[in-house]
């Protein structure tokens, strides 16, 4: 059974300050984005190489797996095949109970978040820390991401202030972003210190080199690996591109993407485990993705590098907010995902979208977002998914508008509305009635007045 998403954002939009602020966030970071764009002469040159590349190493993945993976062993690392999340899960409980890891950093993984690992591990005794300042916050307030890049936007100064005065014991009433950083640094520190072993997502795995690319912020990254002697990189299949070249289109597109940087502050490359004895082990996911690469109308989706700036751009997003989707990621790239997943339990998230297509002018490796969510909306009925308030709505259009004589009639009559009284027209029973006021419709349709026109023309 799907999740409305109108009915969350619903929700969501009663604090209309809040919700105009979220809007104002997102599209200062579409702006930034822009302004990046606009730099380079050869930014749409970039994209369309970054499709290409993502479209060929895809139709040949199982050669860069297997280049990746011999050339990941060559270095020292421990290379596991997932299968599904719960293969994931066990096999990362596996390496680290054999080590008897008590307490495993981490830095951001949307992969992870995808197969529940943190649950997974703690019901089975294991701390898990966030280690990126975001999710860590996210953690702290028992949340999951709102953004894919930016988890914790939708929270505000004073909203963190007073998280970390309950579990960190700072400061009552000090919301200045310095100040907190500088306590999440300090209480992060320790939990690196004491940790018995560190784990990363992946941006990016090289499959000449079978390295694992980092890229961060915070160089949290760079903590989890380099303190505890066992470190753990979970990458999906997707992820594979084939070699250096590949990596710096895509790191020229990333932060500018994302976050409107022209690069991030960290790209970290991991081959093998810490000097000392440390360890390495890569897991390679597939969780459904080679079931959706043979999905012919939807395979580009695994195209994604992540950079959310779907979101940024997305109307519906910005004024609904993360938490009105009902699958993990939201925006257009989550409302596609969450199809792809399981098309029953989310299709409530695909009136989710305008179909402005603003996301797929702004996507880095040219996904066609919006004209793959319309693809969806066509199958909902077969699917038995289909809004039947809209479907009645609909049949009854097409009964108008396939008659003329029905089409002039009801036009003629329209101007009759503007003499109900407002509580009639703008009530519940009308929909268009939440958020807008009814228009006064012409005492003459436009196709009437159209023809007096040019019948005055013929005239002269």
């Amino acid at each position: 059974m799907s999740t409305s998403h109108s009915r969350a954002a619903g929700k969501f939009l009663e604090d209309s300050g809040y919700a105009k602020w979220h809007d104002n966030t997102f599209w200062g970071v579409r702006a930034k984005r822009d302004t990046m764009a606009f730099g380079l002469d050869e930014w749409e040159r970039l994209r369309e190489k970054a499709s290409e590349i993502k479209q060929h190493t895809l139709t040949h993945i199982d050669r860069y797996l297997e280049q990746f993976a011999d050339a990941a062993e060559r270095n020292g690392a421990i290379v596991h095949w997932a299968e599904d999340a719960d293969d994931f899960n066990r096999i990362v409980y596996g390496i680290l109970a054999e080590h008897d890891v008590k307490k495993l950093v981490k830095s951001k993984s949307m992969l992870t978040e995808e197969c529940e690992m943190n649950p997974y591990l703690e019901e089975r005794g294991i701390e898990v820390v966030e280690t990126d300042l975001g999710e860590r916050i996210i953690q702290l307030k028992g949340q999951h991401p709102s953004h894919i890049v930016m988890p914790a936007t939708h929270l505000s100064n004073r909203d963190v202030c007073e998280l970390f005065e309950k579990e960190l014991g700072t400061e009552p009433g000090n919301d200045d972003p310095v100040y907190l950083t500088y306590q999440a640094r300090l209480s992060l520190r320790n939990e690196f210190l004491t940790a018995d072993a560190g784990m990363t997502g992946a941006n990016f795995g090289v499959a000449s080199t079978g390295e694992i690319v980092v890229c961060t912020n915070e160089g949290n990254a760079d903590m989890s690996t380099s303190v505890p002697k066992l470190q753990i990189s979970a990458i999906g299949l997707e992820k594979i591109i084939p070699d250096y070249e590949a990596l710096s289109v895509f790191t020229r597109l990333l932060a500018r993407s994302a976050t409107g940087q022209p690069s991030t502050v960290f790209t970290s490359h991991f081959a093998k485990g810490r000097p000392g004895g440390g360890k390495l082990h890569i897991v390679i996911v597939d969780n459904g993705r080679s079931h959706w690469l043979a999905d012919p109308d939807h395979w580009q989706m695994l195209r994604c590098i992540r950079c959310g700036a779907c979101m940024n751009t997305c109307p519906v997003y910005r004024w609904s907010g993360g938490y009105s989707y009902s699958y993990f990621i939201p925006g257009p790239l989550g409302v596609n995902l969450g199809m792809l997943r399981d098309p029953h339990r989310y299709s409530g998230n695909v009136s989710a979208c305008t179909l402005c297509l603003s996301c797929q002018c702004v996507c880095p490796v040219k996904i066609k977002l919006g004209d793959q969510i319309y693809q969806w909306r066509q199958k909902l009925d077969d699917m038995g998914e289909a809004n039947k308030e809209k479907k009645r709505m609909c049949m009854a259009m097409e009964k108008v508008m396939g008659s003329v004589s029905l089409y002039n009639k009801a036009t003629s009559m329209l101007r009759y509305v503007n003499s109900l009284p407002s509580a009639m027209v703008n009530g519940s029973l009308n929909p268009w009635a939440y958020g807008h006021k009814m228009m006064k419709f012409p005492k003459r349709p436009f196709h009437e007045m159209i023809k007096d026109v040019e019948k005055g023309s013929t005239d002269k």
